[in-house]
């Protein structure tokens, strides 16, 4: 099998683009160092379409995986022909080489074969060739009380047992019958018997009907949810047999025989009771996949979004993490994040501890010099942010709710245990919020993503589909920002494009052995990691304190000599020439074009010697909600409110108003315009303005309005 042609074919690319991307990634290139670093060899290719070649690969590799396991079944069975050998090689999917190996798929005990060791198929065998005659006269040979065949009746329904399995074999059948499936099947959904009480939460669903190919992934991962847990009935299949039989007629029936109509009689068995089980399962696993593929999507974009999102910097940060009856636990953090005094205050317990709440918040404030304070925004958030602000410190402050999600499964991990074995779950779930609001991305990358809460239907989809998404974008949120090599904990540096765990653990522990890296090329003295690691690595680190000025930057270190020799070109050093705007624009970079270091790389490198190593996030803003509002019974309809994107699913937005609950922006509420998907509308933890339209106190669901507003 050509992978790249068949890949170029599916993807739309070109074959050459296709085979050096392949190339690069047999040789261990990651996805980032390919789209960064070999713009010529690719064609310029995104992170996206290289991940997409690699993963058609994969499956490419496993359907031929499969293929030879089947030749070599069948061949043990002492069953291959030239014409099946030929059929399996120039079969490219999963699908079509189980449908030519299902006659030779090892089987437990069915009708069918029972009906094969009573004698019975040369009976079937001839009804199938519909000649004219007396079926019962026929099948009375086959009787046989020794073999278990005791009338003609028993006879002939054996016949038809046969008939049925092999027409539920028929490639062709199948492939037909497939299409009909896919052309007319219904989603269609009933409450389970005696489970309507039970079932309330999918009341929505009890007499649900939908075109199959029409189904949004929200509804059918719901219905699929409501089945497994056994509280609906679903099913997908057209509403009648009528055009899957009427093929299957037409293929097999042949004049108006008395065989004619035991066919006829087999082919209806054969579609009720093995063809219409078995195609009804595949579509199931269609949609299923196609909606996993739908939500992962959307989960995959809101954590790209979460943890792209705008860091304070370094600051001097206050982090709170409130509690009612436990207190608010408060921990002081240095510019880099490190952990410089904890304590718990009960400012929620009497107006005594509340005053001295607010005493030992000034004393703190000032004591550490704290530019800044994060406030969990979980329970008691906004009764925390309320104390905060009766507080007067002696310098200005800025106070920011800043998302719990995932700290408490931070705080338990074993990131957390190894950076502050002697602390409590408290303090380090305080810590994160801290860090989560000076560098969001190097404190989520702690977390397992699929803990973060911005995803939709996490728990239904396909795991292994999801955790490698989310790796992924992971991975190039990572290396699209940079990473300091001197600073960065293991989980941060793992993420690094040729790393993973076990060489970040290297680093690191070189780096508390020997002290801060001088450049990126000692990253070489790390015992293990080899030339192709540093390769893959190198351009994505930074060494801020080093010497060069390059080990700043994004240049790659293979790249340094050509800087070199530019600078030379117009008789300068590399340090003036990325000081000089100047200068720079007296370079021709067209001069300096290679095979190997075309335009596209030499307009990426003169972009890094323009600004060396920007952050490519916005901007950090300050939000504050309204001071109005802080619980659920303070919200009126047609009110006004600002609020925070926390999550976009494919049925609209949640925004959290301050209340302890998001509220929903439906879909259909998100723009005057008509929105396919709210992706295109909103993103994730945008500040955005929104109208109360219902508040239910009862359920605690709140709809929200951004039409106009």
């Amino acid at each position: 099998m050509n992978y790249a042609t068949i890949i170029a074919e599916e993807l739309n690319l070109g074959q050459h683009q296709v085979s050096r991307t392949i190339e690069l990634l047999e040789s261990g290139a990651t996805v980032p160092f390919i789209a960064r670093y070999r713009k010529e060899a690719t064609g310029s290719l995104n992170e996206v379409q290289i991940a997409a070649i690699r993963d058609l690969l994969l499956r490419l590799k496993e359907v031929d995986k499969r293929r030879e396991a089947i030749v070599a079944s069948i061949e043990q069975q002492g069953k291959m022909t030239d014409d099946l050998r030929r059929a399996i090689a120039e079969a490219r999917t999963m699908t079509e080489l189980e449908d030519l190996y299902l006659p030779y798929r090892p089987k437990r005990k069915t009708r069918a074969s029972v009906a094969a060791e009573r004698g019975l198929t040369p009976l079937a065998d001839r009804l199938l060739e519909q000649a004219a005659g007396d079926v019962e006269q026929w099948a009375a040979s086959f009787v046989n009380s020794e073999k278990g065949v005791n009338n003609t009746d028993e006879a002939l329904a054996g016949a038809r047992d046969i008939i049925a399995e092999r027409v539920s074999m028929d490639t062709r059948v199948r492939n037909r019958v497939r299409n009909i499936f896919g052309r007319t099947a219904r989603l269609t959904s009933k409450v389970a018997t005696n489970k309507a009480e039970e079932a309330g939460k999918y009341e929505s669903w009890f007499d649900w009907n939908e075109p199959a190919a029409k189904a949004p992934s929200h509804r059918i991962l719901a219905l699929f949810r409501g089945q497994n847990e056994g509280l609906l009935t679903v099913h997908v299949r057209p509403e009648t047999s009528d055009d899957a039989l009427a093929a299957i007629d037409r293929q097999y029936l042949r004049g108006n025989s008395p065989a004619t109509a035991q066919v006829a009689m087999a082919i209806r068995d054969g579609y009720k009771r093995l063809i219409e089980p078995s195609i009804e399962n595949e579509q199931y696993n269609l949609l299923k996949e196609k909606a996993d593929r739908e939500a992962i999507r959307v989960f995959a974009e809101n954590l790209r979004q979460l943890l792209l999102a705008p860091p304070l910097g370094q600051k001097r940060v206050m982090a709170i993490d409130p509690g009612f009856r436990t207190g608010c636990k408060i921990v002081c953090l240095d510019a880099q994040g490190a952990l410089l005094h904890n304590e718990t205050i009960y400012p929620f317990s009497s107006v005594r501890e509340e005053r001295a709440a607010i005493a030992k918040l000034e004393a703190l404030a000032e004591a550490f010099h704290i530019q800044a304070i994060a406030i969990g925004n979980g329970t008691a958030g906004r009764e925390t942010e309320e104390v905060v602000q009766r507080c007067h410190f002696k310098q200005k402050l800025i106070a920011v709710m800043v998302s719990e999600a995932g700290a408490s499964v931070y705080s338990a991990s074993d990131a957390a245990r190894r950076e502050f074995p002697d602390y409590d779950v408290t303090v380090r779930g305080a810590v994160s919020i801290g860090r989560r609001l000076m560098d969001p991305l190097s404190e989520l990358v702690k977390i397992d993503p699929k803990s973060i809460g911005v995803g939709q239907y996490q728990h239904d989809v396909d795991q292994t589909m999801l955790q490698h998404s989310l790796a992924d974008v992971v991975e190039s949120c990572v290396n699209s920002v940079g990473v300091e090599l001197n600073t960065a904990s293991r989980e941060l540096l793992s993420y690094v494009s040729g790393i993973g765990p076990a060489l970040a653990d290297k680093i690191v522990a070189h780096r508390n052995r020997n002290g801060a890296f001088g450049s990126r090329m000692a990253l070489n003295d790390v015992k293990g990691l080899g030339a192709k690691a540093f390769e893959q690595c190198a351009g994505f680190l930074r060494v801020r304190e080093s010497t060069d000025p390059l080990d700043r930057s994004a240049v790659h270190p293979e790249r340094y000599a050509l800087v070199e020799r530019m600078a030379r070109s117009i008789g300068t050093d590399v340090a003036t020439l990325m000081a000089s705007a100047e200068k720079r624009r007296k370079i021709d970079i067209a001069a300096f074009a290679t095979d190997d270091c075309g335009l596209p790389t030499l307009q990426d490198i003169m972009k890094e010697l323009d600004k060396p190593g920007l952050d490519p996030r916005a901007k950090f803003e300050v939000f504050e909600f309204d001071k109005n509002v802080s619980r659920l019974e303070d919200l009126r309809e047609g009110m006004v409110l600002p609020g925070i994107v926390t999550n976009i699913t494919a049925f609209g937005a949640f925004v959290d108003v301050g209340v302890h609950q998001d509220g929903l922006v439906h879909i259909s509420q998100l723009s005057n315009r008509r929105v396919s998907d709210p992706a295109e509308v909103v993103h994730l933890h945008q500040y955005v303005h929104v109208k109360v339209l219902e508040v239910d106190l009862r359920r605690h669901r709140i709809s929200l309005s951004m039409k106009g507003v």
